[in-house]
């Protein structure tokens, strides 16, 4: 019977070996779990019954042996393995960090839940034998030497990740019973562990709450140094202090007030005497200046009609012109804002008139070129229109911005006021009867004055409110003189003069084509069939005025540069009076120059000056019957082409 009992042991040995399980789900952790084959001692099954148990409370006294029929062996077997546990239970605990006692807190209730569905089928359960857990306690303790650090996370402790592998694959072993779901979450929870105990957040957040919480030391004061006694101080003005040289206080000055002198003070009404302000007014040369221009204007050219010639023919004369150093010359001080060509025959006389209020007289005759400019102060602000008067050339009409029109009478030498309007700024004039009897005067606030020169005194026979905001300049019509045209902000409007209503009078045409600040618009010289505006959108347009009635059709747009900035003139586009169909304008192109348009938008002429025209020539005025053009800038500088 003994034999046959030894024979059945010695089988049973045999067959008992280590099976070693290797778990590769997660290729960054792996571990090994020795996990002994099922055996049976003594022929008999123990039943085992788990209880619930928490890690963070555990106790090595909590876990008692229940009451079991086994006999005393198998007793021994169980407390020893128990208490094995409990010891890696508790050396595990220890080793823990605060970051994972959440996860194995959570880890826990899981195997609490676990754990009681485990107990309710405990019959399926077997014992493991005492040289089992032997061996994975051997095993733990090797690895918690250190000897292979295979299978830890890093920025973890080496004990701490053999310790949880080990008591998570403990765990998994005795609960062989559970689901493959169970032991693969299980197997997630230990890899999650090892995974935020890696990152190490605890220790960066507090790095970072010492580094908050540290504070930089304050900033040394420099200390001031002491003064010595003996030392010298400074320097400092006896005038500030208000002491004189002998150490004595001045008295303190009354306080008066700071009056403060207009910029432009309005000259006086009434006539003004022809002073001229370069020459001497009792010298030879003003007396002969002011002769001469007496002279010339009774000799003047009679008026007679003249048609165009062809472009052929005016191409040619416009080849001709020249210009040179004779002909440039600085007349007045300041920015050129009109000027006007003398119809002599005999003389060149040109006039221009300054933003300073300057008038300025040139005879191009003279020689040497600076005794033949005289300069007068008419105006105390711009001049923005210069006239000869059709009627008598020695006559020159002068408008500003001071609200004041005179007339400059060469042959009595003085300035007299045609019209005067302090409470409004004048813009632009022009006669509304060929003998300058009569004559429209635009203001800048839009309204409009109709001004007779035959009433004593300077009376203004109509104040008219028109339909636009502001009136830049003002055209009569060459042939029909009632008709005339005002340039506004953004339209233009023709009125007629015998239909104009003192509270607001209605244009009969108006031209809205324009999409940005118009500077100008004029008739054609010889018939007013035609009309050319100057806008800021870089365009010239020409309408077909020929019939006035309820519209008047645009002909031609012409793209010419008009952007001259704050600093230069506006350009104003003009028509040539000896060519009717041609207009003159300023460019801001390279090198300088002058350009001559025809009525159907092509190119005609261009006058280069090269090294005497080095400037914009914004303003431009051109002879009635000679080929003469008059270009001015905006530093006072008047260059002229001529024949």
């Amino acid at each position: 019977m003994s034999a046959s009992r030894a024979e059945a042991e010695e089988k049973v040995g045999s067959r008992q070996r280590l099976q070693v399980n290797e778990y590769k789900e997660n290729q960054n952790i792996a571990y090994v779990s020795l996990r002994p084959l099922q055996t049976t001692v003594l022929g008999k099954t123990p039943m085992v019954c788990l209880v619930p148990f928490s890690l963070s409370t555990y106790k090595p006294d909590q876990l008692k042996c229940p009451k079991s029929l086994l006999d005393k062996n198998s007793n021994n077997e169980v407390a020893c393995k128990k208490c094995k546990k409990a010891e890696i239970k508790k050396t595990s605990r220890k080793i823990l960090t605060p970051k994972m006692e959440a996860t194995s807190s959570k880890a826990e209730s899981t195997l609490q839940k676990s754990s009681l569905d485990v107990h309710a089928e405990s019959n399926k359960w077997q014992y493991k034998s005492t040289s089992d857990t032997v061996i994975l306690s051997a095993d733990t303790e090797s690895s918690q030497d250190g000897d292979s650090d295979e299978g830890t996370t890093p920025g973890m402790p080496v004990k701490t990740t053999i310790l949880l592998s080990v008591y998570v694959d403990l765990i998994v072993d005795d609960f062989s019973g559970l689901s493959p779901y169970e032991k693969k979450r299980l197997k997630n929870i230990s890899e999650n562990a090892n995974f935020f105990a890696s990152l190490q957040l605890s220790e960066s957040a507090a790095r970072l709450r010492e580094m908050i919480k540290k504070r930089q030391p304050p900033e040394s004061k420099r200390k001031k140094p002491k003064k010595k006694e003996n030392e010298t101080g400074c320097r400092r003005s006896m005038r500030l202090l208000k002491v004189d040289p002998s150490g004595v206080s001045l008295p303190a000055t009354p306080t008066q007030p700071i009056l403060v002198a207009d910029e432009n003070p309005l000259l006086p009404p009434g006539p003004l005497e022809m002073t001229s302000e370069n020459r001497d007014d009792n010298s030879e040369l003003f007396k002969g200046f002011l002769q001469t221009w007496a002279e010339v204007s009774k000799t003047r050219s009679k008026n007679t009609e003249k048609a165009s010639s062809s472009i052929k023919s005016y191409k040619a004369n416009l080849n001709g012109m020249i210009i040179s150093e004779d002909t440039v010359y600085k007349v007045t001080k300041g920015p050129i804002f009109s000027m006007a060509l003398h119809p002599s025959e005999v003389r060149t006389l040109v006039a221009a008139g300054a933003r300073s209020g300057q008038v300025g007289l040139w005879d191009l005759t003279h020689q040497p070129k600076e005794d033949g400019v005289y300069i007068f102060q008419p105006h105390s602000q711009p001049v923005s229109c210069l006239y000869f008067s059709p009627a008598n050339p020695a006559h020159l009409l002068s408008l500003s911005y001071d609200g004041t029109l005179r007339c400059g009478d060469f042959s009595r030498a003085v300035f007299e006021e045609v019209y005067r309007d302090e409470r409004s700024s004048f813009s632009s004039f022009d006669f509304l009867a060929e003998d300058a009897s009569t004559l429209i005067v635009g203001h800048w606030d839009g309204s409009m004055s109709l001004v007779d020169r035959r009433t004593p005194g300077t009376s203004c026979e109509k104040l008219i409110n028109s339909s636009l905001s502001k009136i830049r300049t003002v055209h009569v019509h060459p042939v029909h003189r009632q008709y005339f045209i005002t340039a506004g902000l953004r339209d233009i409007h023709i009125y007629d003069a015998r239909c104009l209503n003192p509270s607001r009078s209605k244009p009969l045409i108006s031209l809205t084509e324009h999409t940005k600040s118009i500077a100008s618009a004029y008739f054609s010289p010889l018939t007013g069939n035609r009309v050319v505006t100057t806008c800021a959108d870089c365009k010239l347009r020409i309408f077909d005025s020929s019939c006035i009635s309820s519209k008047i059709p645009l002909l031609t747009t012409i793209r010419h540069n008009t952007i001259t900035g704050r600093w230069l003139t506006r350009f104003q586009a003009v028509w040539d009076p000896k060519q009717e169909d041609c207009i003159i304008v300023g460019s801001m192109a390279h090198p300088r120059r002058v350009d001559i348009f025809h009525e159907r938008g092509k190119w005609v002429h261009s006058f280069l000056g090269g090294e005497c025209l080095a400037s914009v020539c914004s303003i431009n005025a051109t002879h009635p019957t000679r080929y003469i053009l008059a270009g001015g800038n905006s530093s006072g500088r008047i260059h002229v082409f001529m024949n």
